[in-house]
C-alpha cells in the first residue's frame, strides 16, 4: 500500500505556551484503519486538526497525498480538504437544515447537479440507517442519529481519508458498535480511516486496525511504529 500521510518531527504550539505536540513522526498507509488513542489532553484533537488541514504545524514536515501540506498554497487548500472527510465530536450539524440538506452540503459546495445530489443523499442516509429521516431537523434526532448524519455528510463525497474525533463519545455501547461497523464498511471500500478515541474497549472491534498512542503530546512509541491493538496492549 502507498503512503497517504507522512509526519516528520512535527511540533505544534499555540501562542507562546509549551508545545502541544512535540517531535511527532509516523506514516499512514492508504486504505488502512487506524486508532489514535491517549488520555484527555494528550493532543489527539490537535493532531487530527493537522491531518485535515485546519491547522498548520509550528515546525516539521507533513506530506499528504504525496505533497508537502505545510507549503501548500492557500488556493489549493479547499481541493485538498474535499479529499478528507471529518466527523467532529460535537457533530456540527446546521440546525435549521434537514438531515438531507446537511448531508448534501459538501456536494453543493463541490458544484454537483441537484438531481445527482438528491439521489446520492438518499442512498447515503439509507446506508447509515436513516432512510426514513431525510426531512428531520437535527433537534428532533437522537445523539446517535445526529452522529450518523454527521458521518453521512463526511463520507458522501467518497473521501480518500476519513478522520473522526471521538465519534462514539456521546452514544451508548450498542450505537458505538454500529458506528464502528460503518467506519469498517467504508474502510473496506478503500478509504483510509483514522479514529481518535480514549475508549480502549473499542480497539479490538476492528481486527485489522493499527494503533498509535499519544502521551502528553508525544507518540508513546518514539519510533512511530504502529501496532495491532492486541499486541500493543501487552
Amino acid at each position: 500500500m502507498a503512503d497517504i500521510v507522512q509526519f516528520e518531527n512535527v511540533g505544534l504550539r499555540y501562542g507562546s505556551g509549551a508545545e502541544t505536540l512535540s517531535d511527532v513522526s509516523f506514516t499512514l498507509r492508504s486504505g488502512a484503519f487506524y486508532f489514535l488513542t491517549g488520555a484527555s489532553g494528550a493532543g489527539k484533537t490537535s493532531l487530527l486538526r493537522l491531518l485535515y488541514l485546519a491547522q498548520r504545524p509550528s515546525r516539521g514536515v507533513i506530506r499528504l497525498f504525496g505533497e508537502d501540506a505545510v507549503l501548500l498554497p492557500r488556493g489549493r487548500l479547499p481541493g485538498f480538504r474535499r479529499r478528507i472527510g471529518v466527523v467532529f465530536q460535537d457533530f456540527r450539524l446546521v440546525p435549521h437544515l434537514s438531515a438531507a440538506d446537511n448531508v448534501a452540503l459538501p456536494l453543493r459546495v463541490a458544484g454537483w447537479a441537484e438531481e445527482e445530489i438528491r439521489q446520492s443523499v438518499r442512498e447515503m442516509l439509507a446506508w447509515v440507517g436513516l432512510g426514513e429521516r431525510l426531512d428531520a431537523r437535527p433537534a428532533t434526532l437522537s445523539g446517535g442519529e445526529q452522529q450518523r448524519v454527521a458521518i453521512a455528510r463526511a463520507v458522501i463525497g467518497r473521501p480518500e481519508m476519513l478522520v473522526a474525533d471521538e465519534p462514539t463519545g456521546n452514544v451508548d455501547a450498542d450505537m458505538a458498535d454500529r458506528l464502528l461497523h460503518l467506519f469498517d464498511s467504508l474502510n473496506q471500500l478503500g478509504t483510509t480511516v483514522v479514529v481518535a478515541t480514549h475508549d480502549f474497549h473499542l480497539l479490538n472491534r476492528i481486527p485489522d486496525a493499527m494503533m498509535m498512542r499519544l502521551d502528553r503530546g508525544r507518540l508513546a512509541d518514539p519510533t512511530g511504529e504502529l501496532r495491532h491493538p492486541a499486541r500493543a496492549a501487552r
